[in-house]
């Protein structure tokens, strides 16, 4: 699992969820989860308002490379 699907988990929320709260579409949630979309290169804001969202630092959603 990505970083963000497993601390979205661990928060408890779904996909959906998350997406009410970050103010992220949820395809695009689910591309990052899926890997479709590299989240080491997603849009500054998306990550803060993810990081926000899951009460969590920017880095902990980072994948290592």
């Amino acid at each position: 699992d990505t970083n963000l699907k497993t601390k979205r988990k661990q928060v408890g929320l779904s996909q959906s969820e998350l997406a009410k709260i970050s103010g992220i579409p949820v395809r695009t949630i689910q591309q990052y989860e899926q890997r479709q979309k590299n989240i080491n290169k997603a849009q500054v804001e998306y990550l803060f308002k993810l990081s926000n969202a899951l009460g969590c630092s920017v880095e902990c959603l980072m994948e290592k490379v």
